[in-house]
């Protein structure tokens, strides 16, 4: 195990390799959709790329959410196989809904398995990018 300080300083090596070995920038908040985000995740079982809807209000964020399924398929061709909840439990008690995929048996704790994390990161970022701008216009129209 590692002391707090030792762990926090662990994840910040982790995101700094991250972002050196792929200089790039990741649309990630810059969306131009209100609480509409993408996001990386890494813990000590599992690392996962997210496509976020937080709205406080409930019928926008189902919208959004509506208009993500509706487009299954093509999200499928860019991702492979994903997880869908429309009604994410956030750790904080915040609901959302979230579109995932995740990969198990890594760890940010383990620098063995940080180019396994990266790679899928690359990958499944990229493919969720791909698919944003192939139906921004579309997603956007709520």
């Amino acid at each position: 195990m590692f002391s707090k300080n030792e762990a926090q300083q662990l994840k910040q090596e982790f995101w700094t390799a991250f972002g050196k070995s792929f200089p790039r920038k990741w649309l990630l908040y810059d969306t131009k959709i209100k609480d509409f985000s993408f996001k990386f995740y890494a813990d000590n079982k599992k690392a996962e790329v997210s496509l976020d809807i937080e709205m406080k209000d409930e019928l926008f964020r189902e919208a959004y959410y509506d208009k993500i399924w509706s487009l299954e398929a093509m999200l499928k061709d860019e991702i492979g196989d994903f997880n869908k909840d429309s009604t994410y439990l956030l750790e904080n008690g915040k609901i959302i809904a979230r579109i995932w995929v995740s990969k198990e048996n890594v760890s940010i704790y383990n620098k063995e398995t940080w180019r396994d994390i990266f790679e899928f990161f690359v990958s499944k970022m990229d493919g969720f990018e791909r698919f944003f701008y192939d139906y921004e216009d579309f997603i956007k129209d709520v």
